[in-house]
């Protein structure tokens, strides 16, 4: 029997994540981000004055994807980088009061009817969190082993 590529769940979770992205497209483009911008200042809300490394983990990117996108957050006035006084090879990043207004909009809350999920969301988000986070152990798990 041939495979189907609808029965791949890894592919229902690739197709909806460049379903968001067409979703938020609109909505950032209007203030001059991208996607992967727009989360990083999400994570700085949550927790500000975090070092470049920490917050590439949180976002799941390498530096040398998560450098030049702080440089242009930095440049349009949304973060603001500084060396760790404690520790000059740490780069510590902050949210400016623009970045702080602009993620106070919630730029993300007329997507939640799209969405379409209702009292469902926690669950999916949950199972969606549980999936991505058994794979990295695994992969993590298997690395290990070379």
């Amino acid at each position: 029997m041939a495979r189907k590529l609808s029965n791949f769940l890894c592919f229902a979770v690739y197709s909806a994540n460049l379903a968001f992205g067409r979703a938020y497209k609109p909505i950032l483009d209007k203030v001059g981000l991208s996607y992967t911008q727009y989360i990083a200042l999400v994570a700085l809300a949550e927790e500000d004055d975090q070092t470049v490394g920490a917050l590439g983990e949180k976002l799941f990117l390498e530096s040398n994807t998560l450098t030049p996108l702080l440089k242009k957050l930095e440049t349009t006035g949304y973060i603001r980088r500084q060396r760790d006084p404690a520790d000059e090879r740490q780069v510590r990043i902050s949210l400016t009061p623009a970045g702080r207004r602009l993620v106070d909009k919630d730029l993300g809350a007329p997507l939640v009817g799209a969405i379409g999920l209702g009292d469902e969301f926690p669950a999916v988000q949950k199972t969606v969190t549980r999936l991505r986070d058994n794979l990295l152990r695994a992969t993590k798990t298997g690395s290990e082993k070379r």
